[in-house]
């Protein structure tokens, strides 16, 4: 893969009076070509040529310094002939600027350049936007024998990625009696959480399928549950949020079953209506209510610090950083979280409620579902203002989408239908190039022939209220009070002995070729052998035959 420079070839600087001389000109000079010598290792001007680069502008105006560094900078470029020529550091620079399936075209060129793809930090940029924090990372400053590098972590979660268009088997959960409106899975601990109708928040094993721990009741209908590996938080129909505390050194982390701890559970009251919805960040608890607002909490001192009042019931919400994305009614809204103000807001997003809402780990894409059954999907621009700028359509189902999931690079409905679908965004998303090139004039237009949903989820009844999505499993649950897990970790076995052998073909199919090349090469030896054998029989018999006359004709006299 060179970039060769053939002696005769032309560079031409055009234009160059405009941005190389010390001041602006008013005519337009002529093109100027530079032809290298025959010494390829030094460019020598001659002095005519020399004059003519300094009256670019026709008055005799000189070259500026920027102009000459860069002409200093074309020898240097010219006197390489391959990319691999470059300093390391400017290679790497380069590398940069590629997507990651570019890097993985680059890397197979040659050995040094797959080497320096490999050690990008690039990668790492990669990994955070589509998945966050590693789950099975070491510890920083840990010194362990099997410590991946980023882009073997990258390579890995992508593959896995794959498994959800493969085989599957369910798991069947029983122990809630009512309808299930809520499932949370916490990936980097295993587990599951779930309520409902029932009023009890129970807790499973997400590897095993089975019940962990369950709580009392707690009063009312729980229609929304958030955890991390800190804070798990329930929101009830009469207004209040009902939150435990990790413990240290419990392996999963709540314990539900104990009586009320002051120290280690809580209950606030600040929403006049139901709670549909709930959040976690790092120093933040958000709660959305029927009663048209969300409020925003402080997570150690559980004060209020915001309200942020909508024209209508709120269905859902999703925060990133400063920011808080809500649906209320049929619109959705982008929140500023610090002053309270509305940065952005779509209306009429759906011909109906938008029940449900998802965000990627980045804060760029956002996807709602609603009523109509239809999932839209958009992209929030930051230049000088903030905009949310619709990409794709899609209506899998015939029913209201109740619930959306997003784990890169799938999007995961719940519908009343009784359907999930699974839907790849991978080939929607922007590049860096396309966000650069992209005219403002343009911001606004949609995806066109987006494609349907890769996969259709079936055998459930009616009305299936949440989902959530792990690295390989799919958790769902309705109304009939049945929590499934879709486990794909066999697709990924699969896949993997697939990719075994596959490489072992490969192996022997590239063991063969050389053991052909290295016979042709001895085959093409014996050949010339034998054809200088041959001939030297044929002459050596001509010389025989040629005696035996010569000594019959002796006899004869």
């Amino acid at each position: 893969m060179e970039f060769e420079c053939q002696r005769g070839t032309k560079i031409g600087l055009k234009d160059c009076s405009i941005n190389c001389v010390d001041y602006p000109c008013k005519g337009k000079a002529d093109s100027i070509f530079i032809e290298p010598s025959k010494n390829s290792k030094s460019f020598a001007f001659d002095s005519e040529k020399q004059k003519s680069l300094r009256r670019l502008d026709g008055k005799g105006a000189s070259l500026s310094l920027k102009c000459e560094e860069s002409l200093a900078v074309k020898e240097v470029l010219l006197d390489c002939r391959s990319i691999t020529d470059l300093p390391p550091a400017l290679i790497s620079e380069i590398l940069n600027c590629l997507e990651p399936k570019e890097l993985g075209i680059v890397s197979c060129v040659n050995t040094s350049l797959y080497r320096l793809a490999s050690e990008l930090h690039v990668w790492k940029e990669f990994y955070y936007e589509r998945w966050g924090q590693p789950i099975l990372l070491a510890p920083l400053g840990a010194e362990h024998v099997d410590e991946k590098s980023w882009k073997e972590l990258f390579v890995e979660r992508e593959f896995r990625s794959k498994t959800f268009m493969g085989r599957y088997s369910i798991d069947t959960l029983h122990g809630h009696t009512e309808a299930v409106r809520t499932v949370v899975v916490l990936s980097s601990k295993k587990l599951v959480f779930t309520s409902g109708y029932d009023q009890i928040v129970r807790m499973w094993d997400l590897e095993e399928g089975l019940s962990i721990a369950s709580s009392r009741p707690l009063g009312c209908t729980i229609r929304a549950v958030a955890a991390d590996s800190r804070l798990l938080v329930a929101g009830g129909t009469e207004g209040f949020i009902h939150g435990w505390r990790a413990e240290d050194g419990n392996p999963h982390l709540f314990d539900l079953r104990s009586p009320q701890n002051q120290n280690m559970e809580f209950r606030v009251w600040k929403h006049e209506g139901p709670i549909t919805c709930l959040a976690l960040d790092l120093n933040k608890m958000y709660s959305g209510s029927w009663d048209m607002s969300i409020r925003v909490w402080d997570r150690s001192s559980l004060k209020c610090l915001e309200v942020l009042m909508h024209n209508d019931w709120v269905w859902s919400l999703s925060p990133y950083d400063t920011t808080v994305s809500s649906t209320a009614g049929s619109d959705l809204y982008v929140w500023d979280t610090n002053s309270g103000s509305k940065l952005a807001i779509v209306t009429n997003v759906h011909a109906g409620d938008a029940f449900s809402l998802a965000r990627s780990l980045t804060g760029k894409l956002l996807f709602s579902g609603g009523e109509d059954g239809a999932i839209h999907m958009f992209e929030i621009i930051r230049n000088v203002k903030f905009h949310v700028r619709r990409v794709a359509t899609w209506i899998p189902h015939s029913g209201a989408v109740y619930s959306l999931a997003f784990e890169f690079p799938w999007l995961v409905s719940a519908s009343s239908d009784g359907k999930l679908s699974l839907i790849d965004v991978r080939k929607l998303l922007r590049t860096k190039r396309s966000y650069a090139m992209e005219k403002p004039s343009k911001i606004n237009n949609c995806v066109k022939n987006v494609e349907p949903p890769q996969r259709m989820l079936h055998g459930f009844g009616s009305n299936l209220f949440a989902v959530d999505v792990g690295p390989d499993r799919i958790v769902c649950a309705g109304e009939e009070g049945v929590v499934r897990i879709w486990n794909f970790s066999e697709a990924l076995e699969i896949e993997q002995r697939v990719r075994a052998l596959r490489g072992l073909r490969l192996e022997n199919r590239m063991r063969r070729r050389k053991l052909q090349s290295v016979m042709t090469g001895k085959g093409s030896r014996a050949d010339q052998c034998s054809v200088a054998a041959k001939k030297y029989q044929m002459n050596d018999d001509r010389n025989s035959w040629r005696n035996k006359r010569r000594l019959t004709g002796k006899v004869k006299v």
